[in-house]
C-alpha cells in the first residue's frame, strides 16, 4: 500500500512539475517551431494535434522506459543509440494508433490520421522521451512525466493562440507582425516560467 502510494505521489507530482516547471515549450523551447506553424495554420485543429501527441507521449513512454532499463542499461555506448531509440519508440506508438484507428473505424479518423505524423515525430515527445531515460526515471515518474509534458504542450498552444488573438487586436509595427511577435510573446512567457522556477539572472 505504501509503494502504491509513493508511485502515485511520484507520478502526480512529475506530472505538475512537467506542465509548470518543466514545461516542454516554455522552459525547454521543445516543440516551438512545430507550435508557432500551429497557431497560423486554420486547416489543422489545435485540439486534435495536441490530444495526437498526447495519446503518442503517454504510449510511447512506456516503451522508451522499458528499452532503456533492460536494454540500453547494458551497452556502454547506450548515449549513442539513444535518440535512434526513442524515435523507434514513437513510431511504435504511431504504428498501434493507426492499427486501433483502422480497426476502430470511428467517423472521426479521417481528421486524425493526416495529423498524427506531424504530432508523433515532433521534439517534444522524443525530448520528453529522452528526458526521462537519460535521467533514469522510475516508471510512475516516467508516466506522470510524459502526461505533464503532454499537457503542458497543450496549455502552451493554448496560451500562445489567445496571445495571437490578441496581439493581432493591437498596433503591432509591420517589421515585427507575425512570426517576430509571436517568438518575443513566447520569450517573455519562457522568462516568467524561468523566473518562477526559482532561477536568477548572473550578475
Amino acid at each position: 500500500m505504501t509503494l502504491l502510494l509513493e508511485s502515485l505521489s511520484s507520478f502526480f507530482l512529475y506530472a505538475i512539475v512537467a506542465v509548470f516547471a518543466q514545461n516542454a515549450v516554455f522552459s525547454r523551447a521543445l516543440g516551438v517551431s512545430r507550435l508557432v506553424k500551429l497557431v497560423d495554420d486554420v486547416s489543422v485543429s489545435s485540439i486534435i494535434f495536441c490530444g495526437c501527441l498526447c495519446t503518442i507521449q503517454l504510449i510511447s513512454a512506456p516503451f522508451a522506459f522499458l528499452f532503456n532499463r533492460y536494454l540500453l542499461s547494458a551497452l556502454s555506448w547506450r548515449a549513442v543509440i539513444r535518440p535512434v531509440v526513442m524515435l523507434v519508440c514513437a513510431s511504435i506508438a504511431l504504428g498501434i494508433v493507426v492499427v486501433v484507428l483502422g480497426v476502430s473505424k470511428v467517423s472521426w479518423a479521417s481528421k486524425v490520421l493526416p495529423v498524427l505524423p506531424m504530432a508523433t515525430f515532433n521534439c517534444a515527445i522524443l525530448g520528453c522521451l529522452f528526458l526521462t531515460t537519460a535521467q533514469n526515471f522510475t516508471f510512475a515518474q516516467t508516466m506522470g512525466f510524459s502526461l505533464g509534458s503532454g499537457l503542458g504542450y497543450t496549455l502552451a498552444v493554448m496560451i500562445v493562440t489567445e496571445g495571437q488573438r490578441k496581439i493581432r487586436q493591437r498596433a503591432v509595427p509591420n517589421t515585427f507582425q507575425g512570426l517576430p511577435v509571436t517568438l518575443l510573446y513566447i520569450a517573455v512567457l519562457a522568462l516568467a516560467i524561468y523566473g518562477f522556477t526559482g532561477h536568477m539572472a548572473a550578475i
